[in-house]
């Protein structure tokens, strides 16, 4: 799939480092917010909401971890009520516009939890905006019944993907991570209990990017694209990501919204690479991560016609959705175009100018990952879009299986 890719304004800035030159890709801010069905008593809700990913949904684990993948300085976090919390972003991620937007609009009512950690209305419960990082010291006791991130920044399917980087969790040892949380949800509830609150609850997993920015498409690091054609990795990154998927749902999980990879060859940091015509993206690695994300809901058919107890996993199209974004730019407010805005090099600020820009007219916060307001419209359309924007249903509509 060809995605066009917007015309270049070059300011009198750009750095050059190994990696590329560090842009953001102006755009529109997502569009006013349409109205969203109100709260019903009778509806039933999610519980909890637990997410695994990379960085683009890594809310401070990495923090706590030895990595140069870390987002816990300025300029990150400058829209964050909190300021830089490990967020790669100028704000909210994908994981907290959702929390959002099941906050504001769904609420539990079939879980009854004496646990003051949440916030009761009337006999209804409310999911916070702001899921806890695990491995933030004040993960633990009541402040994980309404779930935990467990996305780590480099961190990717494969167990070696992202160690150029420094310590991550990977897939599976943020697997092992919800079992450790798991083991102290078994202290808070009844089997029981604990039995429906894991059915009910909302599983968001956005994996992938990094097999392929941090490990297939760097060969002086990594041997892979020398071991496996672009079909074959596509297909040892989906073994690998069911696997996973299927633990979890042995654990008692239900309800997954499976992220597909957004097209990377439209980065800044692959624009910055020259293999692309100017105004175009890098079709060889859009060609590739479309491998994956045609293989990822092709999983998502197979795994519902599985039929397996109460489970139902829907697949988030990022490729599409992004590339409306790239292609149809006035469709969200505004004309395209690209600034930079400053360059960060693992977490040395060479440059910046962000007072003289609109930091949410634009898609790119840095080289790699979305503004909020990029955020807010991928997540409003995993949340709330048509079947071309999360199939079969959306995340509104699996709020009420």
């Amino acid at each position: 799939m060809e995605t066009s890719c917007p015309r270049l304004l070059v300011i009198s800035l750009m750095v050059v480092l190994s990696n590329g030159v560090l842009v953001v890709m102006a755009l529109a801010p997502s569009p006013s917010p349409s109205p969203l069905p109100s709260p019903s008593s009778s509806t039933p809700q999610f519980t909890a909401m637990f997410a695994f990913g990379d960085s683009l949904t890594d809310n401070g684990n990495n923090n706590y971890l030895s990595s140069i993948a870390k987002a816990n300085y300025v300029p990150y976090g400058v829209d964050f009520y909190e300021g830089p919390s490990g967020r790669f972003s100028n704000g909210r991620t994908i994981i907290d516009y959702l929390a959002y937007f099941l906050e504001k609009y769904y609420f539990i009512t079939t879980i009854q939890l004496h646990c003051q950690n949440f916030v009761f209305v009337g006999d209804l419960l409310q999911i916070p905006s702001y899921l806890p990082a695990y491995a933030n010291p004040l993960a633990t006791g009541r402040n994980i019944l309404n779930g935990v991130n467990y996305a780590s920044a480099a961190a990717g399917i494969l167990e070696e993907t992202g160690r150029n980087l420094g310590e991550r969790f990977s897939l599976s040892q943020q697997v092992q991570n919800f079992e450790n949380t798991l083991n102290q949800l078994k202290n808070q509830m009844s089997e029981q209990e604990l039995r429906e609150y894991l059915k009910k609850a909302l599983v968001v997993m956005i994996l992938g990017s990094n097999d392929y920015l941090n490990n297939y498409l760097v060969p002086y690091t990594y041997p892979t694209s020398f071991i496996y054609n672009a079909t074959a990795y596509a297909d040892l990154l989906i073994q690998r990501y069911a696997r996973q998927i299927l633990a979890l749902n042995s654990l008692g999980l239900r309800k997954f919204l499976l992220g597909g990879i957004g097209p990377l060859g439209c980065i800044p940091n692959q624009l910055a690479t020259g293999l692309a015509p100017t105004g175009k993206c890098v079709a060889y690695v859009n060609n590739i991560v479309g491998m994956f994300n045609t293989r990822l809901r092709s999983l998502v058919d197979q795994l519902n016609s599985k039929h397996y107890p109460d489970a139902i996993f829907a697949f988030g199209n990022t490729f599409g959705a992004f590339g409306d974004i790239l292609n149809n730019p006035t469709a969200y407010g505004k004309t395209s175009k690209i600034h930079i805005l400053w360059y960060v090099a693992f977490g040395f600020e060479l440059n910046r100018i962000y007072n003289h820009f609109q930091q949410n007219q634009y898609v790119f916060w840095d080289a790699f990952h979305p503004t909020q307001a990029a955020n807010e419209i991928l997540a409003r359309k995993a949340y709330s879009g048509p079947p071309s924007d999360c199939y079969p249903i959306n995340v509104q509509q699996m709020a009420l299986m």
